[in-house]
């Protein structure tokens, strides 16, 4: 059974740290974590990315990687978080997303129970890169989250370098498709549509703020460049194959290309690892 451990003031605690976490939070970690539960696979890529797989304890049931991490226990899923199943497993740090109600399913209940409960947002590349150096000083790894964290604005300055004199191609991703027809795409203001703008596009649906969600006709309409699919080769091939497609420009010249779904709808480190693909497959369309 899990008991709370006592609070102590964390000038008497070796080793404690302060972090402010995205909800603008004060949180005091007492010692550097040695059971962490990694709510959401981003948060869970992020501990792994500065070297503490070894330490996640639990995770929610939808994380695939790494490979060694999807055996851990499961706290919860699609249709929520267990607060019993994430206090079994004794956390001493609990690392959340405001998604899927987890931030309001957990961190009054562990906040109660003396667990500190770190939530984080990934906005843009920024946020995603100022989270690992957060990580990294929430868990007494700060050097290497820094390090981590150094990395990967080396990456993304060396790919905007490159892109720097290069047209811009008007694009559009799509990341899923609804049951009502409406399809689902990257927005601007998100971390995806950030990355796409780092490896040198531009977004061909304009004005788009909060809704992720339009018409197959909105994308005719708009008539990208290049269309972009963040699934399988076969699902990109059913949907441009249906009445209208055929006449994007994209499609006529070929266009179309799939994403992986990991690099692109997961913020972390490989989200760079899409960024530098697709930088790579624009400079090649650019000397066509």
């Amino acid at each position: 059974m899990f008991v709370a451990a006592a609070v102590v003031p964390s000038a008497l605690r070796a080793g404690a740290v302060t972090v402010t976490d995205a909800l603008g939070r004060s949180v005091t970690i007492p010692a550097p974590p040695q059971r962490i539960v990694t709510i959401f696979s981003s948060n869970t890529e992020l501990v792994c990315a500065i070297g503490l797989a070894d330490r996640i304890v639990g995770i929610d049931a939808m994380t695939r990687y790494p490979e060694e991490i999807a055996s851990r226990r499961h706290v919860g899923g699609r249709l929520g978080f267990s607060v019993d199943r994430v206090v079994e497993q004794n956390p001493d740090l609990v690392i959340v997303t405001p998604a899927r109600q987890a931030a309001n399913q957990l961190v009054e209940p562990m906040r109660r129970l003396g667990v500190p409960v770190v939530v984080l947002t990934s906005r843009n590349m920024v946020e995603v890169i100022g989270n690992i150096r957060l990580i990294g000083r929430a868990t007494g790894r700060a050097a290497e989250g820094e390090a981590v964290a150094q990395g990967l604005e080396k990456r993304i300055a060396d790919v905007r370098a490159g892109a720097e004199h290069m047209r811009r191609p008007r694009v559009v991703m799509i990341t899923g498709k609804l049951g009502n027809g409406l399809l689902l795409v990257a927005r601007p203001n998100t971390y995806t549509g950030d990355a796409l703008g780092i490896a040198g596009t531009e977004p061909a649906l304009v004005g788009m703020r909060t809704l992720a969600q339009v018409s197959p006709e909105a994308i005719l309409a708009a008539n990208p460049d290049l269309l972009l699919y963040a699934g399988k080769q076969e699902d990109l091939d059913d949907l441009i194959s249906r009445p209208g497609w055929r006449e994007m420009e994209a499609i006529k010249r070929g266009r179309t290309w799939t994403v992986s779904r990991a690099e692109w709808l997961i913020p972390g480190p490989r989200t760079l690892d899409g960024v530098e693909r697709l930088a790579g497959q624009l400079r090649n369309l650019r000397g066509d």
